[in-house]
């Protein structure tokens, strides 16, 4: 029954994206090539990041479907949805016909890029780890979406807004700062996360910039030991598992001995704005460096 089904996916695939003798080939993130007989005209995204990416540089007309985590701007919740970003439903993917299937090789599942391939639909693959990749990644689907006249002001006002922050946050003493991604079992930023990164251009040191992996496990003695000086918990809002990705304050609040919280400087911060590496990267990095240094920023910014 499953062969049955996999085999009517497959065919139904190759009816819609199949190629004519020539296609022009593009190579994505990772350095694969892509064949894409035209300009895509219909496209699932399975990453929010590049969702809202794609709608900043006004190219939603080209977003056939969505994941249940594409959620910002609010107009993305009204499109399509294909289920979840780790387990989309490849019946409701295929029922978009799309043209091009944007996905992450951190995020969705190296099954779910396997099964997408074998229907023999265009799969671009996206890695972000650093600012600068995020800021390829614009480019890159500004050429996709043939919005590559949207693509640069979209990156230089990013741009813009960062160095304000690096440049508000320069005369203050260098904070250690530990955030975590999950309560349990802690999971932290890594050598390899973009929020390392992030935390350092806000006036920050991650106590655990120096561990192997994007976002290894740690235990909660050796964060006590490392004396961080701010203590940032990531808020899962209403994602998927966000019930037990909510913070519990509580639990650091009885950790007198850590200046972080002797300092009252344990905040919660929306996942949402931290992680996702698209227009929004400049709202996560004022957010930190509010947190990290409020002293820098004595009132709110006009809105």
């Amino acid at each position: 029954m499953m062969r049955t089904a996999l085999g009517c996916l497959v065919l139904a695939a190759t009816m819609t994206a199949a190629a004519p003798c020539r296609a022009d080939l593009v190579k994505d993130m990772l350095g694969r090539a892509v064949a894409l007989p035209a300009p895509p005209q219909r496209i699932v995204s399975l990453v929010p990041s590049v969702t809202e990416v794609i709608y900043a540089l006004g190219a939603e007309d080209r977003l056939a479907g969505v994941t249940d985590y594409c959620d910002w701007p609010p107009a993305a919740r009204r499109k399509p949805r294909v289920g979840s970003m780790v387990t989309p439903s490849l019946e409701a993917l295929v029922a978009l016909k799309p043209d091009l299937v944007v996905a992450t090789d951190e995020g969705n599942r190296h099954e779910t890029i396997q099964q997408i391939q074998r229907l023999g639909i265009p799969l671009y693959l996206v890695h972000v780890d650093r600012v600068a990749g995020a800021l390829d990644m614009i480019a890159r689907l500004g050429q996709l979406t043939e919005r590559q006249m949207a693509a640069a002001p979209l990156q230089a006002s990013i741009e813009r807004r960062m160095a304000a922050v690096r440049e508000a946050v320069r005369p203050f003493h260098v904070r250690r700062v530990l955030y975590v991604l999950w309560p349990d079992p802690l999971l932290v930023p890594g050598r390899d996360s973009l929020i390392t990164e992030l935390i350092t251009l806000a006036g920050g040191e991650s106590i655990t910039a120096g561990e192997p992996d994007s976002y290894p496990r740690f235990s909660l003695e050796a964060a006590v030991a490392r004396a961080p000086e701010v203590i940032i918990l990531a808020d899962h809002g209403s994602g998927e598992g966000s019930g037990a990705g909510r913070p519990a304050p509580e639990k650091w609040q009885r950790l007198t001995s850590v200046p972080a919280v002797r300092a009252g400087r344990l905040h919660s911060a929306d996942l949402s704005i931290l992680h996702r590496y698209g227009p929004r990267m400049a709202d996560g990095l004022e957010l930190l460096a509010r947190m990290i240094h409020p002293e820098a920023f004595p009132r709110e910014p006009a809105r």
